[in-house]
């Protein structure tokens, strides 16, 4: 099943976090991942500010042997529109809408994305 993991998933995963045992089946099949690219700029700013520039650039090419998909024109608009409709911030609203163009699920923690449909939504265990 091909799905976007959104970057909670990831951090939550490379930081071996409380919900990291939840994403890993789907980070661990890169064949079926697909990676916007404001995931791969967020995946880059955090890890190179938390730990270090080299660590960053070892996960940028993880994600590259996945499925990239650009930022473009089209996708660009689609998430203007979802923004709108759910509220969502300018790099949610890209992703989201990559998710949907893709025709994917979108896996996450994140609880601006909870009640939506087509995704998969992990609580944060307290």
């Amino acid at each position: 099943m091909r799905v976007l993991v959104d970057t909670c998933g990831w951090i939550e995963w490379l930081t071996d976090g409380i919900l990291a045992d939840e994403f890993a089946p789907y980070l661990g099949d890169l064949y079926n991942l697909i990676i916007p690219t404001c995931i791969q700029y967020e995946l880059h700013k955090w890890i190179s500010r938390e730990r270090d520039e080299v660590l960053a650039m070892e996960v940028i090419a993880l994600t590259q042997q996945a499925n990239v998909i650009p930022l473009t024109e089209s996708l660009a608009l689609r998430a203007s529109e979802l923004s709108q409709k759910y509220k969502l911030s300018f790099a949610d609203s890209i992703i989201y809408a990559t998710a949907q163009q893709e025709k994917v699920k979108l896996i996450t923690a994140d609880d601006h994305f909870e009640n939506l449909p087509d995704v998969i939504y992990f609580a944060k265990k307290s």
